[in-house]
């Protein structure tokens, strides 16, 4: 859809996609009702009682809202969030807080659908302080759907971590699906690797971003209610003033597997390049498939291409395939370190951070570390970040005095005269390293 369409979603949806909408997530959720569910403890629900969550005590999963098989109601929602703190929102309000999503407020685009910048205080919304924000519309049209909104509300209305991208409020009115966020200052990580106007980022400030998101995963994981992330890259990576990464869309996120249980079988979802190649073959979703797609993007850190390429050679298109064979190697590690960091890294840093991504991106799911240790071996190297910094070899060579070095012929007091001028005249000769 073009983008200049996008207010037209607003006001005037017409009664069939609607509801197509309704019977979609219906249809779909019905399904989900005839499977054997992976279930969380939520007042009222009947199951099973568990210890408190770390994240909300007695968290609401998808599965327990959409028991009745059918649409979940506004009222509903509201009442099963209670305790959440999130704003409810009317389109009204979001009109108001997007200058009735103008285009220059348009920020970008998604699966889910349009997203623009804007701007709350308690003149709008009373009780919340006055600071930017991000609106996300559900095109109905668009790959993500009714079920994907909720699933977005529900799991980040209850889950709170500083490296998550934290849920203000959200709009279920009429056919209107809405999310409201934080702004995120800096965008995606994506725009900073691999947007050609897009400064370079330094190594520091990669190594800073990969321990971020490293630990946002590894909350997700070890909740005393596991989720899993499912769609972990680049693009779901927001970044605030300070390159603090956050993670962003939780649309595709599942609960993980009851204690009994090995694995979620789902179908799969996720983006070409990062998902787990196991994931892919069965249908098995674990806490390791999201192992996985950090491996692939901390391997884009480390290397500056994308984790699937068409308009490189052949052999070069997939970044795991393709990288792999060097990461275990010292010497010849330099050769898929990315060239916009102009050999400024720190090599020891640069070699275990390597090492780490080898093992994530393993093909067996058991060889792959728990995110809590990926943490604990990433935190380590923001100290070895200004030791033995890898960069060109700078050689200086000596002036041209005919091979008189000064100690020959009685000239040693001439020679200690022009020592300064002779260093001055020396020309230095950089070699990059290959």
């Amino acid at each position: 859809m073009a983008r200049s369409s996008w207010k037209s979603l607003f006001g005037c949806f017409s009664s069939h996609s609607a509801a197509a909408a309704a019977a979609a997530s219906g249809k779909s959720t019905k399904k989900k009702s005839a499977k054997k569910k992976t279930k969380v403890a939520a007042s009222g629900s009947g199951s099973k009682p568990r210890r408190p969550s770390r994240s909300l005590h007695g968290r609401m999963s998808f599965s327990d809202l959409s028991l009745n098989g059918g649409m979940v109601s506004p009222e509903d929602l509201s009442l099963s969030l209670v305790g959440s703190n999130l704003h409810v929102f009317t389109i009204a309000e979001l009109r108001a807080i997007t200058r009735d999503f103008s285009m220059t407020n348009f920020i970008g685009e998604g699966g889910f659908g349009p997203v623009y910048k804007g701007y709350v205080d308690e003149k709008v919304k009373p009780g919340l302080r006055a600071q930017p924000v991000a609106v996300k519309l559900l095109d109905l049209e668009g790959n993500q759907g009714h079920n994907e909104w909720l699933t977005e509300v529900i799991f980040l209305g209850q889950l709170r971590h500083p490296n998550l991208v934290k849920l203000i409020g959200y709009c279920y009115e009429d056919q209107h699906r809405l999310i409201v966020y934080e702004f995120m200052t800096r965008g995606s990580l994506e725009k900073h690797l691999f947007k050609k106007y897009a400064a370079s980022l330094q190594w520091s400030t990669r190594l800073k971003i990969a321990v971020g998101a490293a630990k946002g995963l590894a909350f997700l994981h070890e909740a005393e209610n596991p989720v899993i992330y499912r769609d972990f890259k680049t693009s779901n990576i927001l970044l605030d003033s300070d390159y603090k990464a956050k993670l962003s869309d939780f649309g595709l996120a599942k609960d993980g597997p009851e204690e009994d249980e090995t694995h979620v079988s789902t179908r799969v979802m996720g983006t070409q390049g990062y998902a787990a190649p196991e994931y892919i073959m069965t249908g098995h979703l674990t806490a390791k498939s999201d192992v996985y797609g950090f491996g692939v993007v901390l391997l884009e850190l480390l290397t500056g291409r994308k984790s699937v390429d068409k308009n490189r050679p052949p052999r070069e298109q997939n970044l795991v395939d393709w990288a792999r064979p060097y990461l275990n190697d010292s010497r010849r590690l330099d050769r898929v370190m990315d060239p916009n960091l102009a050999g400024q890294y720190a090599g020891k840093a640069a070699q275990k951070a390597a090492a780490l991504a080898y093992q994530c991106v393993s093909l067996n799911p058991k060889s792959r570390p728990h995110m809590s240790a990926v943490v604990d071996a990433l935190e380590p190297l923001l100290a070895l970040e200004d030791d033995g910094l890898v960069g060109p070899f700078v050689y200086v060579a000596p002036p041209d005095n005919g091979g008189n070095d000064g100690r020959e012929g009685g000239h040693t007091r001439r020679a200690g005269r022009r020592r300064s001028q002779d260093a001055a005249d020396s020309v230095a000769v950089v070699v990059e390293r290959v």
